[in-house]
């Protein structure tokens, strides 16, 4: 086991046991890479900081429930994306459910852009899509969850998170076309 690890490990031990301590180190591990993932969605500096600590606090309250089934920093994600879901939620996002009978499901091909593209480029694209395609290409390209978990995530069918990244990702390709997409 790698000295990070087994820090972790202990640290997350310490936390089950309301060790603040331990709680404070958890959190100085994990504050930014979890503002970042929370900005993606939100967009916004003061808010993504409040989902960031509302996700902390939530995974402390629950770390008994933590089974290191997956790393902590992927559990703590998925608590902040929950976390970023439903404040959009609030804000009256709406994930259009397509029935299963009304559209096949697409074929996924892999596509790639122009090197000259940047992940700036292409997150700023991504921005300017409607909120339904938006969180589902975020989910999938930028956070790597599989249509499985998305559609948990979203509470979708699989069938809808597939045809919204399909539709999506055409949106996004005609985006793209004003940097030479290729």
């Amino acid at each position: 086991m790698s000295q990070t690890k087994f820090l972790q490990s202990r640290l997350i031990a310490e936390c089950r046991q309301n060790n603040q301590k331990a709680q404070l180190q958890l959190y100085d591990m994990y504050c930014k890479a979890m503002y970042h993932t929370a900005y993606n969605f939100v967009k916004d500096e003061a808010i993504a900081e409040d989902m960031a600590q509302e996700g902390f606090i939530k995974a402390f309250q629950k770390i008994a429930s933590f089974n290191e089934e997956v790393s902590f920093g992927a559990w703590l994600k998925r608590i902040v994306i929950n976390q970023c879901l439903d404040w959009l939620k609030k804000r009256k996002l709406n994930v259009v459910s397509i029935d299963a009978q009304e559209i096949q499901i697409t074929n996924e091909e892999n596509w790639e852009v122009d090197d000259c593209i940047t992940i700036e480029c292409i997150k700023e694209s991504i921005d300017k899509l409607p909120d339904k395609y938006k969180v589902i290409l975020k989910l999938f390209l930028l956070e790597g969850y599989d249509h499985q978990e998305i559609a948990q995530i979203l509470s979708i069918s699989e069938v809808s998170s597939r045809s919204q990244l399909f539709r999506g990702k055409n949106k996004l390709k005609e985006l793209l076309k004003q940097y030479n997409y290729a």
